[in-house]
C-alpha cells in the first residue's frame, strides 16, 4: 500500500555532543541520515519523502541526496522551533496525497520494511498506528528521587517511530494542537486528543534512536549483525 513519509531532521542533537547535526555522523562511512533515507528509497511502497531541515543544513543535505542517489525526496521544508512544528510544516507539503503518511525519526536508521508495511496496513484500517516494543525493565515511579510506586509493566510499551496516520486525521490533530497551543510528546499524543484510537504494531529492539555517543556503539553492532545475517 503506497504511503509517504515525513522525516524531521532539523534538530541539532546536542546530547550527541558532535558539534554538528548528528545526522551527518557516519556509520561505516555513510551518514546516519542516508542510512535512514535508504530504507524508504528502496521500499517500492514509499511514494515520497518529505525532509524537514534546519536552513543551515540545506546545501549539505542537498549534496548528500545527490551523492547517494536519493530520488524520492519530494520536498525540503524548513523545520520549526519544536519537532511538532517541523512535522506540521512537512504535513502541509504532502499536497493532494490522501492516503497514509508516516512520521519517522531521522536518527532511527534500522527500521525494517516489513514493520513499515504492517504499520501502514494498520493505519489504513484503524486511522492511526504506531510502532512500539514491550517494556523489559522494571519501572519505578519516583518523586524527589524516592520511589513511590512500582508500575505494573505488562501493559507498558516503549514507543518508537514510524508513526502512521491517515493524512486527514493527522492534519486535523495538528490543527487542533496549534489552535490550543498544545505540544505533544509525539504524533500519537496529539491524535489521541481528537480523540482517536491509535493501534500498536510490535516492532523490534534494534530500531534504536541515536541520541547519545554510546548509541553509536550499539549502531555499529547492529550493522555487523545485519552483515553477518547476509553472509
Amino acid at each position: 500500500m503506497p504511503y509517504q513519509v515525513i522525516i524531521p531532521a532539523a534538530g541539532q542533537g546536542k546530547r550527541m555532543g558532535a558539534g554538528k547535526n548528528k545526522l551527518l555522523l557516519t556509520l561505516e562511512g555513510v551518514p546516519v541520515l542516508i542510512h535512514t533515507l535508504q530504507v524508504f528509497e528502496r521500499d517500492t511502497e514509499c511514494s515520497g519523502i518529505i525532509l524537514a531541515i534546519h536552513p543551515g543544513d540545506k546545501d549539505e543535505f542537498a549534496n548528500l541526496l545527490k551523492e547517494y542517489k536519493i530520488h524520492k525526496v519530494t520536498s525540503l521544508v524548513i523545520g520549526g522551533k519544536e519537532r511538532q512544528d517541523s512535522v506540521y510544516n512537512g504535513l502541509k507539503a504532502v499536497g493532494s496525497f490522501e492516503g497514509v503518511v508516516l512520521v519517522h525519526d531521522a536518527a532511527r536508521p534500522f527500521i525494517k520494511a516489513e514493520t513499515i508495511h504492517r504499520l501502514v496496513e494498520a493505519a489504513a484500517s484503524e486511522g492511526g498506528a504506531i510502532v512500539a516494543v514491550p517494556v523489559k525493565d522494571t519501572i519505578k515511579k519516583a518523586v524527589n528521587s524516592q520511589v513511590i510506586e512500582t508500575v505494573e509493566r505488562s501493559s507498558l510499551w516503549a514507543v518508537q517511530t514510524p508513526q502512521a496516520f491517515r493524512v486527514s486525521i493527522l492534519l486535523e490533530a495538528h490543527q487542533k494542537a496549534a489552535t490550543e497551543d498544545f505540544i505533544g510528546t509525539d504524533e500519537s499524543s496529539i491524535v489521541e486528543r481528537l480523540p482517536h484510537r491509535v493501534a500498536i504494531i510490535e516492532g523490534d529492539y534494534d530500531n534504536i534512536k541515536l541520541t547519545t555517543p554510546e548509541d553509536l556503539y550499539f549502531a555499529e553492532a547492529i550493522l555487523r549483525k545485519k552483515q553477518n545475517l547476509r553472509s
